[in-house]
């Protein structure tokens, strides 16, 4: 016997879930208070739509204010002088125009400069990320004398402004023959004192601090000497604190201009710095010497050529930010 004729035989009806109107909804019976306040407050597993909107709302403030500076230089730097002085156009051109990011590229000497930028911020970059890695690692697994003065000392690197410090430390350089080299970026950043380095190494700090004594312990007794487990624990353990000292590094050594023209003065010209001389830079160029020709830099090239200096550092975010998310996601390990 089939089912069908079972029920019918039983005479049971299988029970089907009627849909609730919106007037059923909000009838007395069922538009309680509790439902008002599950609704607008949610619960421990709902999120409620007052908070829902508030997420929302700040996603889209935050969105807005980080994307429209982005927006604003792209929109500009597409339009022409024609477009610039039409009072009607005020975000979108009427016409794509490339012709300034061709006269921005060469007033930057892009290629040329971006060699340059590159060999001044990714190779310290490496650099400190490898040294502060070692400090902090020295840090957080051993314990000897001094440590608490070392500690000190780090912090005291951050506090103290660089205004106050990159004077003696050029004429320190100046003693050692370090200006107008790429070793003056080089040689700090090898023994942990490049630009911010106190912050890294206290990143490195936290993340060595969290790895179990029982697992260091098992590896010396299996005969692993202090630079295996380093190595074989301690990089595995910290791959997010290693990414993000590379990022952070990178971006402060590419944004650096003060220490670039102290440090190099004119063997080494980066694009940060090339762009804080555009103006002059293009006068030079495109007007003259003698500024005969009347033709001089306006926003919409110079906004081309902001795009143009930002945009190595827009490209790397993107093509690292995928493993950046997953090295957060596995770094977690459980301190004793």
């Amino acid at each position: 016997m089939s089912d069908k004729n079972l029920t019918e035989t039983l005479s049971i009806k299988p029970i089907r879930k009627k849909k609730m109107t919106m007037k059923e909804f909000f009838s007395k019976e069922n538009f309680n208070k509790l439902t008002v306040k599950s609704f607008l407050f949610g619960t421990n597993e709902k999120r409620g739509f007052i908070m829902t909107v508030l997420i929302y709302a700040l996603l889209i403030l935050f969105g807005f204010v980080y994307v429209y500076p982005m927006l604003y230089m792209l929109g500009y730097s597409l339009m022409s002088e024609s477009d610039l002085v039409n009072p009607s156009v005020t975000y979108l051109p009427t016409s794509w125009y490339f012709e300034n990011f061709m006269e921005a590229s060469e007033v930057l000497d892009y290629w040329k400069n971006l060699g340059n930028t590159m060999l001044v911020s990714l190779l310290p970059a490496i650099f400190q990320t490898i040294s502060c890695s070692l400090a902090g690692y020295g840090l957080a697994r051993y314990k000897f004398k001094g440590k608490k003065l070392v500690f000190v000392l780090i912090i005291f690197t951050f506090i103290v402004p660089s205004c106050l410090t990159m004077f003696p430390q050029l004429a320190l350089f100046v003693k050692l023959g370090l200006v107008n080299s790429v070793w003056s970026y080089y040689i700090p950043a090898l023994f942990g004192q490049g630009i911010k380095s106190a912050v890294f190494i206290m990143i490195f700090y936290q993340f060595f601090r969290e790895i179990p004594s029982s697992v260091v312990e098992a590896a010396k007794i299996n005969g692993a000497g202090a630079l295996r487990i380093f190595v074989k624990i301690g990089i595995p353990s910290a791959k997010s604190a290693f990414l993000l000292s590379m990022i952070l590094s990178t971006v402060w050594y590419y944004n650096e201009t003060v220490l670039v023209a102290l440090f190099f003065g004119d063997a080494i010209t980066t694009l940060p710095l090339q762009l804080e001389n555009f103006e002059s830079a293009y006068n030079a160029i495109f007007a003259g010497s003698g500024g005969t020709t009347g033709k001089t830099a306006n926003e919409a090239i110079y906004m081309a050529g902001t795009l143009l200096t930002i945009l190595p550092l827009i490209l790397i975010f993107f093509l690292i930010q995928r493993y950046f998310v997953q090295s957060l996601d596995k770094a977690g390990v459980t301190g004793e």
